[in-house]
């Protein structure tokens, strides 16, 4: 089969077509005939080498890529399922492993990591949603916030952060987000109660706000500690990358704020979670986010356009 990998760590040009074996279902799993699969920042971050120890003594080539819509293709034998050949599917994939990304034309998944796409959506949008909705709701879940908190979106505009605030008003809480002026509708439209200026003084201007500080803060933008100003004491802080990955940063819980460490694997086969996001698709609570689509073999474009910034959603690679 056809995918997009790489044999060595580097920039986006290391990305190339690569030639697979052809994967098969086998007890319990399901083949996805791959149509789509979103462009996220953990893609680079696999591409350049940050995470290159898990990767420690296995050959490559390494294929990247988080988040996959596409059709049911194979079910393995025995497999327990509702899911019937040709179902538009999507799912998170992990790839942890050799060729085991969602770049390619292929991928085989345990059956209850697969669910079907919302209704009404291609495969380019539904491809948005798997892992960005379940970071998304991740965070929500371990803020723990209750109807009514404040919670602070920073990097509102984006997908993630877009998502973030989408749930956040769909679960009861006033959100406070920042954006440019040319992004301040789109960040209102997604549901943000109050759009404060982004910048180096953003914890500033949230304070100004809301001088007895907000009750959390989830830090999409990756701006680290000096947004602690704009958290309550015995607020919550949420981080995204852990001090060792880039934009990463060492935090001490200084100040009376508890921190959360969000870790989308552990949500990894999860369908209950996934089927959420789906209905919160369905639903029109959650807007899939689509900047574009390219072919699969144009994946190293796709990842410079993604590290050079200013997207409004999700680039996308079709197969």
């Amino acid at each position: 089969m056809r995918a997009i990998g790489f044999y060595e760590f580097g920039g986006p040009d290391v990305l190339r077509v690569v030639d697979l074996p052809e994967p098969h279902a086998g007890p319990g799993e399901v083949r996805v005939r791959v149509r789509a699969a979103a462009v996220n920042p953990a893609d680079t971050l696999l591409r350049s080498g940050a995470q290159a120890r898990a990767f420690a003594g296995v050959p490559g080539p390494y294929v990247p890529g988080m988040d996959i819509a596409g059709v049911i293709d194979e079910i393995g034998p025995g497999t327990e399922t509702e899911l019937s050949p040709g179902e538009p599917v999507m799912a998170m994939v992990m790839p942890l492993g050799p060729a085991a990304g969602a770049y390619a034309e292929y991928v085989v998944l345990p059956a209850g990591w697969v669910v079907r796409a919302p209704a009404g959506t291609d495969h380019a949008a539904a491809a948005t949603l798997p892992m960005n909705g379940l970071t998304a709701q991740l965070t929500l879940d371990r803020l723990a916030l209750a109807p009514g908190s404040v919670l602070a979106v920073i990097g509102a505009a984006g997908t993630l952060g877009g998502y973030l605030v989408q749930l956040g008003r769909h679960a009861g809480l006033t959100v406070v987000a920042d954006a440019a002026p040319a992004d301040e509708a789109l960040v209102r439209r997604s549901g943000a109660a109050d759009v404060v200026a982004r910048g180096s003084d953003v914890a500033g201007r949230i304070r100004a706000r809301y001088p007895d500080g907000v009750d959390a803060i989830a830090d999409t933008a990756l701006a680290g500690p000096r947004l602690f100003e704009a958290v309550r004491h015995g607020g919550a802080y949420a981080r995204f990358r852990s001090a060792d990955e880039p934009g990463g940063h060492e935090l001490d819980g200084s100040g009376g704020i508890s921190l959360r460490a969000i870790f989308v694997p552990d949500y990894a086969g999860r369908t209950d979670k996934l089927h959420q996001i789906r209905r919160l698709a369905e639903s029109g609570v959650l807007t899939p986010r689509v900047a574009t689509t390219l072919p699969g073999a144009e994946a190293a474009d796709a990842h410079r356009r993604l590290e050079a910034g200013g997207l409004r959603g999700r680039l996308v690679l079709t197969f």
